[in-house]
């Protein structure tokens, strides 16, 4: 019988550790009609590290409808999306700035990419923006990320 008990509470901790590191994995997808499918995303306070997967459910190439998500303060957006035009293709359209808290690469039609970034500094009573910084995607391809206490 305490075998049992024991084994009940331990597959009952398993999944309560793996929900709990599943509210720090996000997933977006985005299109070739130059859509993401959220405007808004969100983590708990309680995850160090966020991994975001972004798929490209479309069929154009990078070259013509690439996508990526890159990750700033609100206050920070417009300037990120300005720097990454002279970023340019081979940087992914992200510039080399402190201002970027975390970005992919650019994917075109069928494609997923990842990135993992760490928490640390970013706060519950910031506004950030995700947004795609291909040239002319970020006016409609943006939404809010939020540290949720």
């Amino acid at each position: 019988m305490r075998y049992i008990i024991s084994a009940l509470l331990g597959s009952m901790l398993f999944v309560a550790n793996a929900a709990q590191a599943n509210e720090c994995e996000l997933s977006i997808d985005g299109n070739d009609n130059m859509r993401f499918d959220t405007k808004e995303m969100s983590v708990p306070a309680s995850c160090d590290e966020v991994t975001v997967t972004l798929h490209h459910t479309g069929k154009l190439d990078k070259k013509v409808m690439g996508h990526n998500w890159v990750l700033s303060e609100a206050g920070d957006m417009q300037s990120v999306v300005q720097q990454g035009m002279s970023a340019g293709m081979d940087n992914n359209y992200v510039p080399d700035s402190d201002a970027v808290i975390a970005a992919t690469d650019v994917i075109g039609g069928g494609e997923e990419t990842s990135v993992t970034f760490s928490t640390e500094g970013m706060s519950a009573d910031t506004d950030y923006k995700f947004f795609c910084t291909f040239p002319g995607h970020s006016a409609i391809m943006q939404g809010s990320f939020a540290i949720k206490e």
